[in-house]
């Protein structure tokens, strides 16, 4: 009898902590709606607040300052609070900010505001779906529980790609900003009433009270991490950055079809990230696989650019190749960093990768503008290859060895 209480929790356990991760999956997706979504708003932005096109480009980067800002506070939060309070909250705040900012007419400082704030509560969601996925998941499925966390992003700039555009042609700016906003409301009320946390193991002293984890930026292992993740968004945002209008100015293709080609890879990325986290989970290794897709992205932008100094035609395939690699070491340097901060520390390890991260993806677009100049894209795409070269030796690999081997002394 008690063997099968013991199977039926089990059973009950295995499925809730798919559906915990379905959860965390649809609040990543609508906070990349939002995130990711405001710039296919823009036309329809102008018109109905009256914006020049700086302007409107200023209120477009507002919600990434509000991400930037927040994502190490709202990951200590996750750590101390817990993963559903923290999830709900942020992502349901940010859809109450953009409910009101559909509301009547804004001005830009207001409209600024309204979205810096909405990207400052949604960043919520960043660290604490990473770390309820990593709390459910053992380490031998985390790389592909994590992997599909990573998809949120295409599939949020999918729906936005999807939604936003038609609901502006017919209802307006203000009325396409329901999307999202109403995206983010119903999932923040599913997560408050469907997320578990998950178990927390405590720690306690001779005394009986509860221990505080050393801090583990003690050592270098995280703070190399985090540094060879930024150098590895590089690359990825030299391609989605400057693909588009390369395909368009200088292949002479047109703006539909490249559109069309960079969402099939984009979603080839997405199954990226999926065989990526596979692949480490069936290695028993974040970073192996991360050192090696390092070399591959490397690999990758020389490609692109010997493409277009020699042979166009093997441009589509180069750039298919980089769009694909260049995304795929995400997941695992953002699980890695849960991983080596121990769960008393994950949320603000997850945020501190992110930082990093978006900090990388801000620079790269502007730095790279100016190597390219008018048309010097090769060259813009070599100097984008040197980034993962750097990461290769900073992946901190012998620290991942050493704590594998401390953890199993027989392996």
């Amino acid at each position: 009898m008690a063997c099968m209480v013991q199977v039926a929790e089990r059973n009950t356990a295995s499925k809730r902590r798919w559906l915990i991760l379905a959860l965390g999956l649809a609040a990543q997706t609508a906070s990349c709606s939002f995130l990711y979504g405001i710039p296919f708003l823009v036309p329809a932005m102008r018109d109905a607040e009256g914006l020049t096109l700086a302007q409107a480009g200023t209120v477009v980067a507002a919600p990434s300052i509000g991400l930037l800002l927040t994502l190490i506070a709202w990951g200590a939060a996750a750590d101390r609070y817990g993963e559903r309070l923290i999830m709900a909250l942020g992502l349901g705040v940010s859809g109450l900010l953009l409910a009101y900012a559909s509301l009547g007419t804004h001005s830009l400082g207001s409209l600024f505001a309204l979205f810096a704030l909405a990207g400052a509560t949604t960043a919520s969601v960043n660290a604490a779906s990473g770390r309820v996925v990593m709390g459910w998941f053992s380490v031998s499925e985390r790389g592909v529980a994590m992997g599909i966390r990573q998809t949120a992003q295409p599939l949020g700039v999918g729906v936005a790609a999807l939604g936003l555009p038609p609901l502006a042609e017919h209802f307006g700016f203000r009325g396409a900003l329901l999307l999202p906003a109403g995206l983010a409301v119903l999932v923040a009320l599913l997560v408050a009433w469907l997320v578990v946390d998950p178990p927390r193991p405590e720690k306690s002293d001779m005394a009986g009270k509860a221990e505080k984890p050393p801090s583990p930026y003690r050592g270098p292992t995280l703070w190399r991490l985090h540094g060879a993740s930024a150098l590895l968004v590089v690359p990825q945002f030299a391609v989605s950055a400057f693909a588009p209008v390369y395909l368009v100015t200088v292949q002479h293709w047109s703006a539909p079809a490249a559109g069309w080609f960079l969402a099939a890879v984009q979603a080839l990325g997405a199954l990226g990230r999926l065989a990526s986290g596979y692949w480490s989970d069936r290695v028993g290794s974040r970073l192996r696989p991360m050192r090696q897709l390092a070399v591959a992205s490397a690999a990758a932008m020389l490609l692109v650019a010997l493409g277009d100094a020699s042979w166009p035609w093997l441009v589509a395939l180069a750039l298919v190749l980089a769009a694909v690699i260049t995304v795929s070491d995400n997941g695992l340097g953002f699980t890695a960093s849960a991983e080596f901060a121990g769960l008393s520390w994950a949320g603000r390890a997850m945020g501190t990768q992110n930082t990093a991260q978006n900090l990388a993806a801000a620079a790269t677009p502007p730095l790279l503008g100016l190597v390219i100049g008018d048309s010097r894209y090769a060259l813009a795409y070599c100097v984008a290859a040197v980034f993962p070269l750097c990461a290769i030796g900073l992946v901190p690999v012998r620290a991942e060895l050493s704590r594998a081997r401390r953890r199993n002394p027989a392996a």
